[in-house]
């Protein structure tokens, strides 16, 4: 078995270790925007599959996704346990564990504390002790460059 698979839990083996640990486990796959092709893309978002124990069920499926660096998800739902696509069951999912209070950072902070808590966190970079970097007031931005209305050719 490959090293980073040690840790891995098959969709299955993580909701019996989420329902007997009372812990979380999670999956994520990173989002690529129009240039995916390129070799040299880096992922703009993420896709995060979270297992949580849930006292009514015994666990529940949350899928959390969006743009790095953006207080605002592209979704943040409860998906119900007969609607799992089979290619989330597919996944291998990392145990860890997660406060209520994560699920409102933004979605790199989230990963950030979920590799944390499952002890492959050296493999990300710690976000929230970077500085916060702003434009003053000064600054101004043509449309174009934050994705806004295109000038007609």
């Amino acid at each position: 078995m490959p090293e980073a698979n040690l840790n891995r839990l098959s969709f299955n083996e993580a909701v019996v270790f989420v329902k007997q640990r009372k812990k979380a486990a999670f999956a994520a796959m990173p989002v690529f925007g129009d240039d995916g092709d390129d070799e040299n893309a880096t992922a703009e978002g993420a896709r995060i599959f979270l297992l949580l124990p849930d006292e009514d069920e015994g666990w529940s499926l949350r899928f959390i996704a969006g743009p790095f660096f953006s207080a605002a998800y592209a979704a943040n739902d409860i998906i119900p346990n007969d609607e799992i696509p089979d290619r989330v069951r597919e996944l291998m999912f990392v145990p860890t564990s997660c406060e209520e209070d994560w699920l409102t950072d933004q979605l790199q902070v989230l990963l950030g504390k979920l590799t944390q808590a499952a002890g492959i966190g050296e493999q990300m970079p710690d976000y929230e002790a970077q500085a916060a970097k702003g434009a003053g007031p000064e600054a101004v931005f043509p449309v174009s460059f934050i994705g806004g209305l295109k000038k007609p050719h």
